[in-house]
């Protein structure tokens, strides 16, 4: 057989797309938009939020422990899509920052050529003399402790002065479950505590049986910035308890908010993310994956082009703009090096600077990059 010449082969590519967009036709009729009921159900979530940061801050006033900011809703729900429909978890980052008398500092870790991917949050006291008509725990630890009547935050939390995850984490779900019956919520669902090492997990079940997921994760802003270092499970070896992962789930929510203030009303960009998603469920592509890829076409598409009578145009582009970053084995992280980011994003220099990690960089391997090509067509 002889080889096919280069056009022939981008001609064939070209009708693979084709067939899976015609394919799916009738499949995506099919799929019933889940975005009410993410709305209220998002509102009932940072409502029962409010209600817990008044019980903590009441808790907690005299107390050795993190000061928690108001939550920040996240991930996919908040950003108005979820390919999980009913199964939806709601996540929520509850900012941390030190009680008076102590200092956080960050310490990024250290990656060659790549952005750092963790860091750690180093834990000072701080010299309050000034403020005080009496020596501060700097100056007199002891006296400090006995009139505070609690244990020291360096003791409780920390580990070798670093702030502990598991820790942390562990302190504010024991919280939760003895404050839980205080909760105004608490007379519409029961709550059942799911585990995990690197959040607090709820499962609310009202008297109707409806449930709602919600996992409330810990994290620390970097500077002013839309990036925090989150107790977030990544999944990626954790070198050690003390190791808080980088987000960018709060920069991401963002950048969805303004695009869906930009876009005409009623667009179709996050049908066009969910109905990809679904279509992709059980295949090599991630959300994250379809998720870039929308990220990267919403900074780069005017935003009238995401009107719904697009909705057909802009679908092709999505499949297609995956399948050229398929062939090339690369598709950037969106929030590192990318000139496109609105303004209204806020990004650390080291991030506005940075090469962008290249999320496809395990199909450098040849069968991964073929499977890669081969599930494409099987959508």
């Amino acid at each position: 057989n002889s080889k096919k010449e280069p056009e022939e082969e981008e001609d064939d590519d070209n009708e693979d797309v084709e067939e899976v967009l015609h394919s799916d036709a009738i499949y995506l009729r099919r799929i019933q938009w889940p975005g009410l009921n993410l709305a209220y159900r998002s509102q009932e979530v940072m409502h029962l939020m409010g209600d817990l940061l008044k019980a903590y801050q009441e808790c907690f006033t005299q107390r050795f422990s993190p000061l928690l900011q108001p939550a920040i809703g996240i991930g996919s729900a908040f950003e108005g899509w979820s390919p999980s429909g009913d199964d939806t978890v709601y996540q929520v980052l509850l900012p941390l920052k030190p009680c008076p008398g102590y200092e956080f500092h960050v310490e990024l870790g250290r990656a060659e050529k790549t952005p750092a991917r963790d860091g750690r949050i180093h834990v000072e006291l701080e010299c309050t003399c000034s403020r005080k008509k009496s020596l501060c725990s700097l100056h007199n630890p002891e006296e400090m402790i006995r009139k505070r009547r609690g244990s020291s935050f360096l003791e409780s939390l920390c580990t070798d002065s670093y702030l502990n995850v598991q820790k942390t984490v562990v302190c504010f779900q024991s919280f939760v479950k003895s404050a839980w019956a205080t909760l105004p919520q608490s007379h519409c669902y029961k709550v059942q505590l799911l585990p995990s090492g690197h959040s607090c997990k709820l499962k609310l079940q009202k008297a109707s049986r409806r449930t709602i997921i919600i996992e409330m994760l810990m994290g620390m802003q970097l500077a002013d910035s839309d990036i925090f270092l989150c107790s977030q499970d990544t999944g990626a070896a954790i070198s050690s308890s003390t190791t808080w992962a980088l987000s960018c789930a709060v920069a991401e929510m963002k950048f969805f908010r303004l695009a869906s203030r930009q876009v005409p009303h009623g667009s179709c960009h996050l049908r066009c993310l969910y109905a990809c998603t679904r279509i992709a469920q059980g295949t090599c592509f991630s959300t994250y994956i379809f998720k870039t890829v929308m990220m990267h076409l919403l900074a780069t598409t005017p935003p009238s082009g995401w009107s719904m009578e697009n909705f057909p145009q802009r679908l092709d582009d999505t499949m297609r703009y995956l399948h050229r970053c398929l062939q090339e084995k690369r598709l950037n992280h969106f929030c590192f090096g990318n000139e496109n980011i609105p303004g209204g994003i806020v990004l650390p220099l080291a991030f506005r600077e940075a090469q962008p990690p290249n999320l496809l960089q395990h199909l450098q391997d040849g069968d991964a990059h073929t499977e890669s090509l081969q599930e494409l067509k099987k959508l």
